[in-house]
């Protein structure tokens, strides 16, 4: 009986290649560099082309304990969100690829104290750095001015860059040397859009990162997921403007669902509210990389450790 010939899809596109971090032989202070991207087909589909970088894991720590997050967030990360030196050496160590360090808005929220507290955390960890402002379009782009400058030479990640604010921000990234995280919409034409503003502003697509949004799972996920595997299948198919690595942000959205916030109300067949919690990241995590996301943002340490093992096994 003849070899049976597996059919396999023949792509002309990649995504490209993304480097976060500088190290010191390339003026910068970071440990470590991480690079995305480089696909030449759809996710962890090895037998049909090359996926030479693995996604990566990025932890959110905040400026400031978050008033608004779960008890079991506050609970897992303990004592530590009280400090955001002490908070990003424990992000570190629970096995982090890159740190998500997001300022909340409050009255102390100026330049100087922006500057100060990314200078803290570039001291007290070697991994590259995403930066984000409160989302307030003006104080963004005060607050993130004031980052770029401070961090001149890292290869910051600054966000979040929307059509709205996009100017100022990748004005800053091309002055300093950053990269800059392009949010938009759930829409393919939408995210197209932006990229080809930014790239017109001046900034290479070399140092651009999509962000096409997403939802967490039972609030928008299928959408969502739909929107990213286009994006890929575009990138893929050889449309240049689609040819960026992407960001979400499965933690933020995961947690803002009533499954996984609180207890209070909730049906006791839903089961116990802690594995539910870590569940809803996880489930969102994970459905995300296979729809094509380069980096994933989590909150809770027991998710990183799931979707890290998951990550090793769909790469092996």
């Amino acid at each position: 009986m003849p070899a049976i010939e597996i059919s396999t899809e023949k792509w002309t596109g990649q995504v490209r290649e993304i480097t976060l971090g500088a190290t010191p032989a390339n003026g910068g202070t970071r440990a470590k560099t991480v690079t995305v991207g480089g696909e030449t087909t759809l996710p962890f589909l090895h037998f049909e082309g090359k996926m030479p970088h693995s996604p990566v894991i990025a932890v959110e720590v905040q400026d400031r304990p978050p008033a608004d997050w779960s008890p079991l967030l506050q609970q897992a990360w303990g004592e530590v969100t009280d400090d955001v030196v002490a908070w990003a050496r424990a992000a570190e160590a629970s096995g982090a690829d890159i740190l998500l360090l997001k300022f909340a808005p409050h009255p102390d929220l100026k330049p100087d104290y922006a500057r100060k507290t990314l200078r803290r955390v570039l001291e007290a960890t070697g991994l590259p750095l995403v930066v984000f402002g409160p989302g307030q379009a003006e104080l963004d782009n005060e607050i993130l001015v004031a980052v770029a400058e401070e961090g001149k030479g890292e290869r910051l990640v600054l966000g979040i860059c929307e059509d709205k604010n996009y100017r100022t921000i990748v004005a800053a990234a091309i002055a300093h040397g950053h990269l800059v995280n392009a949010r938009s919409p759930m829409d393919v034409n939408l995210c197209k859009q932006l990229i080809i503003l930014i790239r017109d502003v001046g900034l290479p697509l070399e140092r651009i990162v999509m962000d096409p949004t997403t939802g967490a799972l039972g609030y928008g996920m299928e959408y969502g997921y739909s929107v990213m595997e286009r994006l890929r299948l575009a990138a893929l198919q050889g449309d240049s403007m689609t040819q960026q690595p992407m960001l979400v942000t499965p933690g933020e959205e995961a947690w803002r669902t009533k499954e996984a916030r609180s207890d209070d109300g909730i049906p006791p067949a839903w089961g116990d509210w802690a594995e539910r919690a870590v569940n809803w990241e996880t489930l969102t995590a994970s459905t995300l990389l296979q729809s094509g996301a380069d980096i994933v943002v989590l909150r809770h340490p027991e998710s990183i450790k799931r979707i890290r093992r998951m990550i090793e096994a769909l790469m092996n």
